[in-house]
């Protein structure tokens, strides 16, 4: 096989027109055109860059007696399962699936107060001849409803489990080019990653803000009880902000991870992952426990700076116990 066929070959398995194949090789399509029809043969600049971005190598692309069913790849270990490219990007897919319905399960269980809180400030202004029995009553009938509805939301889950397992729990290689294509979509989405995990972490920062100055400059609960819906509100848009980017990110970062090898960072980000499973829902539980009981609003809200910066020591902790272990 000659160059030329090689070339449109390698270039449909990856579903790219010559179009998209001239602006990575920073050439007219006209070339890429003249390369393909053999009416012209790329420079050995431009055969390097070829080979980089199918890749593949120099001597493959070069040699008539190559294959492209069975090109050469160094290092290759036998029994990987190899993942195409269609596959990588429904995984990608699945993920993003995945990640919106634990999205919604997660805004519904931190939004299950809400209605809560909103009966309670009715009941403290007065509003609608509702006591704080009836509005307690009324919230709680809310939480279980939105809380059971968030549930359904994780149970759906699991539909994706098998189409996933592929990449997180077997060894696998990557087809031919797939490398360079995710590593170029992960480029082009990195900085609406950073932007939107950066959103979201300011309004995690910030959702105890209003609270913490109406708590000082006012008094009342009803007040309070409405602080505290802007408080969720914000965790919650918060969290539809950063979830939804941050499994894709993680999905990129899955598919280009063929090795093996577990990186100090992500044995770190993975041990925060953890921790924070358990340790953001119990905070909230004792901020409604304790709150609850003693009716004293503008002053519980203090746990939140203050789990903030307990949660950051713990991760500290985890480590260093981790190291000593080593």
């Amino acid at each position: 096989m000659i160059l030329a066929e090689k070339i449109i070959k390698l270039r449909k398995q990856l579903g790219w027109s010559q179009e998209e194949l001239a602006e990575k090789m920073n050439v007219s399509r006209q070339s890429v055109s003249k390369w393909e029809s053999a009416n012209s043969i790329p420079d050995l600049n431009r055969v390097i860059m070829l080979a980089d971005i199918f890749e593949v190598s120099t001597d493959f692309l070069l040699k008539d007696d190559a294959e492209i069913s069975a090109p050469p790849k160094e290092g290759k270990e036998p029994g990987l399962i190899q993942v195409s490219l269609e596959q990588a990007l429904q995984y990608i897919e699945n993920k993003i699936e995945a990640s919106n319905l634990i999205t919604k399960g997660v805004v519904l269980c931190v939004c299950s107060v809400i209605p809560l809180f909103f009966f309670l400030a009715l009941a403290e202004t007065g509003r609608l001849n509702m006591t704080g029995s009836i509005a307690a009553i009324i919230g709680i009938v809310c939480i279980l409803l939105l809380v059971s509805v968030g549930v359904s939301f994780f149970i759906r889950i699991n539909q994706y489990q098998s189409e996933v397992d592929l990449i997180e729990n077997e060894a696998f290689e990557l087809a031919y080019g797939v490398h360079s294509v995710i590593q170029e979509k992960l480029k082009d989405f990195r900085s609406t990653y950073n932007l939107r995990l950066s959103i979201g972490i300011f309004l995690f920062i910030i959702s105890f803000v209003p609270l913490m100055i109406t708590s000082i400059l006012f008094r009342g609960p009803g007040i309070t009880f409405m602080m505290l819906i802007v408080l969720f509100i914000l965790i919650a848009i918060g969290i539809s902000i950063v979830s939804p980017v941050s499994a894709k990110y993680d999905a990129y970062n899955n598919v280009l991870a063929v090795q093996t090898i577990e990186t100090e960072q992500n044995k770190r980000a993975k041990r925060a992952e953890k921790l924070a499973a358990f340790y953001w829902p119990l905070l909230v539980a004792v901020f409604l426990g304790w709150s609850l009981w003693t009716m004293d609003w503008g002053v519980t809200w203090i746990i939140w700076p203050v789990g903030a910066v307990l949660f950051a020591a713990l991760v500290g902790l985890m480590e260093l116990l981790d190291k000593k272990e080593l």
